[in-house]
């Protein structure tokens, strides 16, 4: 993913500690930071991405070195996110993908890649603060996302009904799997008769219920282990 050129090559070392650089001066000093990580060198957050850095790493002179200081933080954002929300990452991991293929293919200039992934970052920021302004856990956001909120079709149920779905779907799924339900059959022909009856309970479009019914059950399997290891220790404690 990493672009050099013949005037300016630097190893994969000096690029990760120049961008630890760039992020602990984004850091607040108010507490406990792990530079390596918010450099998107292992487990980045999100939230260092103000608008203010941001444009700070928009007026770098190196711009190649913008443009991986910025690709870094958002596939560590993206990775972390595979393990939690399918639909988002995915949808973020295309995003990303596209402008750095367009940047290595010459198709885009370095300014106009930049431009790209700092709208990319502030995206991500929204999606995570619509979850917030919505009243949704992390798992039920990820299931709002699954039912593809996006589509025309489905936005006319109003984010209400979806929020109502992606509650219900959370309760259903999460006190009816198992760690290894994936591998028994009966488990998931029952899980999936259960989302296309919440899905049709709210008038979920029927053309549409059969994609989000396989998105769905693909975004349980993401959480199951999880969800089982929750409940068993529940059932422990009590």
């Amino acid at each position: 993913m990493a672009k050099s050129t013949a005037s300016d090559p630097r190893p994969e070392e000096d690029l990760d500690h120049a961008i630890r650089q760039i992020v602990s001066r984004a850091v607040s000093s108010g507490g406990v930071v792990d530079i390596f990580a918010a450099a998107g060198l292992k487990k980045p957050d999100i939230s260092i991405l103000s608008d203010e850095f941001l444009e700070e790493v928009r007026s770098m002179p190196y711009k190649n070195l913008a443009v991986e200081t910025l690709r870094k933080l958002l596939a560590g954002e993206i990775h972390g996110n595979m393990r939690t929300n399918l639909v988002r990452a995915r949808s973020f991991a295309e995003m990303l993908e596209r402008s750095i293929r367009a940047y290595q293919n010459h198709a885009i200039e370095t300014a106009q890649v930049i431009d790209q992934l700092i709208e990319v970052a502030r995206q991500m920021r929204a999606a995570q603060k619509k979850g917030e302004d919505l009243g949704l856990t992390d798992d039920e956001i990820a299931f709002y996302d699954a039912l593809g909120v996006n589509d025309s079709a489905v936005q006319v149920l109003g984010d209400a009904t979806l929020t109502m779905i992606a509650r219900e779907l959370v309760k259903t799924l999460r006190k009816n799997v198992t760690i290894d339900w994936t591998a028994k059959d009966s488990v998931k022909a029952q899980l999936r008769i259960d989302v296309k009856r919440i899905l049709r309970k709210y008038h979920y479009p029927p053309d549409k219920q059969v994609q989000a019914t396989q998105t769905i059950l693909e975004q349980a399997e993401l959480l199951c282990a999880d969800w089982a290891e929750t409940t068993q220790t529940g059932e422990v404690l009590n």
